[in-house]
C-alpha cells in the first residue's frame, strides 16, 4: 500500500472477525515495531505474544474494554529501563516514552498496511497485567494491542482530525503566522 495512503486509512478499529492471525504476520508486525528509533540503539523494548483465550479475556477485563477479549491475538509491548537510565539518568523515561510511542506507531501502520485491525490500549491495570503474564516489577506495559481482522460491520475509517490552524505556531508561541525573516543587513 503507498505509504501517504496506509497513513490516512490507518484507524481505531474495536469489531474483530473470529477469523485466526497466522503467526507470520505477528512477527512481521513486531519487526517492524522494531525497526523504530530508540536511544543509543538500545534494546528496551520487550514484546509478549499472547494467544490464550482465558488470558485475552483476563486482559481485556484489566483494560475494562469488553472488545480486546474478542482479539485472537494480543501484543503486550513493555519496555525494560535499566540500560536507558545507566546511560540517560533522569531524561531515560521521556526517551523510552518517545522510543515506545514509535514502536506502537511503526505497529500500527504495518497493521494497517497488512490489512489487519488494532486499536492502541493505553489505559489498563498494570498489576492486574503483570499478574497475569508473569512480568517482574522493573518492567513497564506500555501498551496492550489487540491483533485480528476488522469483522464485516466495523467502522474501519479514519476519524477527521482537527485542523492544523490552531495547533501550527510560527518561531514562537502561539504565532499563526508565518513572517518573512529579515536577514542581516536587511531593513
Amino acid at each position: 500500500m503507498d505509504f501517504e495512503k496506509v497513513i490516512k486509512s490507518r484507524a481505531s478499529i474495536r469489531n474483530y472477525s473470529d477469523k485466526k492471525i497466522d503467526s507470520d504476520k505477528v512477527m512481521n508486525l513486531i519487526e517492524a515495531a522494531n525497526l523504530a528509533p530508540s536511544p543509543d540503539n538500545l534494546s528496551i523494548l520487550k514484546f509478549i505474544i499472547v494467544e490464550d483465550k482465558e488470558k485475552i479475556s483476563k486482559i481485556a477485563q484489566a483494560c475494562q474494554q469488553p472488545f480486546v477479549g474478542t482479539a485472537p491475538v494480543l501484543v503486550i509491548i513493555c519496555s525494560d529501563m535499566k540500560n536507558a537510565e545507566k546511560m540517560f539518568d533522569e531524561r531515560a523515561g521521556k526517551y523510552i516514552k518517545q522510543h515506545a510511542g514509535a514502536a506502537i506507531e511503526n505497529f500500527l501502520l504495518k497493521i494497517t498496511d497488512m490489512k489487519l485491525a488494532s486499536c492502541w490500549i493505553g489505559a489498563f491495570s498494570d498489576i492486574t497485567i503483570k499478574n497475569i503474564l508473569k512480568i517482574p516489577d522493573e518492567i513497564e506495559v506500555e501498551a496492550v494491542l489487540p491483533i485480528a481482522y476488522a469483522s464485516k460491520t466495523a467502522k474501519t475509517e479514519q476519524k477527521p482530525k482537527h485542523s492544523l490552524i490552531d495547533s501550527c505556531y510560527f518561531e514562537e508561541w502561539n504565532n499563526k503566522y508565518k513572517k518573512p525573516i529579515k536577514r542581516v543587513g536587511e531593513n
